[in-house]
């Protein structure tokens, strides 16, 4: 293997490390993955570092056993409620001698896009380019080489709570681990289990989490808006929980096994029999009843999302229509449901495009995210040996271009 490389999916109801490595065609394998039921976070925020980082090391230490690679530093995703976005512009003049236009343009290009009004607790994750325009000529996807006096480019922008990427970076930090990049999680998961032609028609991704559904709305091979809702899966396993009177593990397995998040797919009404509490009588539970606790809560959501869609502008521009992926996607019925709300093709998508390795282990919308970061990297990093990133006090030295946010957390975080 030329390069390992380490995704670090810290999520609401499971924190997830995916070990996968590069042969000499560029092709990736999955060498292992640690998966741990997560501690010490709320709606996608950490709100328990010590928690937090006891899951993370569980996690890294149960993908090193499986794949025995010595795992040093990590990609991670970051979500919650607190992330938003907008669209921004700017502008610069090309004044190169034979006016062509060099990376370092483009650079300078983004970096004038920055130059937004952000109260002082936000900052900035991503700038993702939508269009340049050059001496007024529109619809330019990669300028690098063209000439022209003047270059302008329309952005969209993701922003974060300074706080929540502190902490992230924090508790990896803590777990003995080097942070080499923050992505945002619907960006990652889009890697996983989208394609370049679903991505050109117009696509909305929609990963149900434990805490957060993430949203993503893709047209002409560009993201065009991103939502994080902080309703999702474990709302559900609330709703069961208190409806039923019965203990969350409970609830989130009947969850699991038996649950339908749409009522006319239920066909076996077979009561579901659960010990009872603290030596009380079994429990019987209609299937039909379970259903008519979670379809509310999953309606919820997608309602939500039918609304941030109609935000974004490009409700008319989605011919590959949702795919839906995430753990949450995994409740029987939901593609249909997520149909009727929505009024689009559904589908489930799963991560794909392996070589070899744990392939059957990995092919699961829970791993969507954290094999996503994976492709993050290989994107856009340099090729080079992510495990033998030197650290300085805890600090990566490599250098990346279009995500890297690690240069920008110095001057966020001053202690660090």
């Amino acid at each position: 293997m030329d390069n390992i490389i380490v995704g670090l999916d810290i999520g609401t109801t499971k924190v997830c490390a995916v070990v996968a490595g590069t042969d000499q065609h560029g092709r990736l394998n999955i060498l292992g993955v640690g998966s741990v039921p997560s501690e010490g976070l709320n709606r996608g925020v950490i709100a328990h570092i010590e928690k937090t980082i006891k899951t993370i090391r569980a996690a890294v230490d149960e993908a090193r056993a499986q794949s025995g690679v010595d795992i040093r530093s990590v990609i991670v995703g970051i979500a919650g409620d607190h992330i938003q976005s907008f669209q921004s512009r700017g502008v610069i003049s090309i004044s190169g001698p034979d006016h062509e236009i060099t990376q370092a343009d483009i650079d300078r290009l983004i970096e004038d896009t920055k130059h937004v009004a952000l109260p002082s607790d936000r900052k900035i994750i991503h700038v993702i380019p939508q269009e340049f325009i050059i001496d007024g000529q529109d619809g330019v996807f990669d300028p690098l080489g063209m000439s022209g006096v003047r270059m302008e480019v329309n952005v969209h922008i993701i922003t974060g709570a300074v706080t929540a990427a502190e902490n992230i970076f924090k508790c990896v930090t803590r777990a003995g681990l080097v942070v080499q990049d923050m992505v945002l999680e619907p960006l990652a998961s889009s890697y996983a289990v989208l394609n370049d032609d679903e991505k050109e028609v117009g696509v909305v991704l929609v990963d149900v989490g434990g805490g957060t559904t993430d949203l993503a709305v893709f047209e002409e091979r560009t993201i065009r808006h991103t939502a994080v809702i902080g309703v999702a899966g474990k709302k559900v396993t609330d709703d069961i929980r208190k409806g039923l009177g019965i203990l969350t593990e409970q609830a989130e397995r009947l969850k699991r096994e038996h649950g339908f998040a749409y009522l006319p797919a239920v066909v076996d009404n077979e009561p579901i029999i659960l010990p009872g509490v603290g030596g009380r009588e079994p429990l019987a539970i209609d299937k039909r009843l379970l259903a008519q606790i979670i379809q509310p809560r999953m309606e919820e959501i997608f309602e939500i999302v039918a609304l941030e869609i109609r935000r974004s502008g490009y409700s008319r521009h989605l011919s590959a229509g949702v795919v839906l992926t995430g753990g949450g996607a995994l409740i029987k019925g939901t593609a249909e449901l997520a149909r009727e709300v929505l009024g689009m093709p559904v589908k489930i998508g799963v991560p794909t495009g392996f070589a070899g390795g744990l392939v059957k282990e990995i092919e699961h919308p829970a791993y969507a995210t954290a094999v996503g970061l994976v492709y993050h990297c290989l994107r856009y990093h340099d090729g080079s040996n992510i495990q033998g990133a030197e650290s300085e006090g805890g600090k990566s030295k490599w250098k990346f271009g279009k995500s890297n946010i690690l240069a920008k957390m110095r001057s966020w975080f001053d202690e660090l």
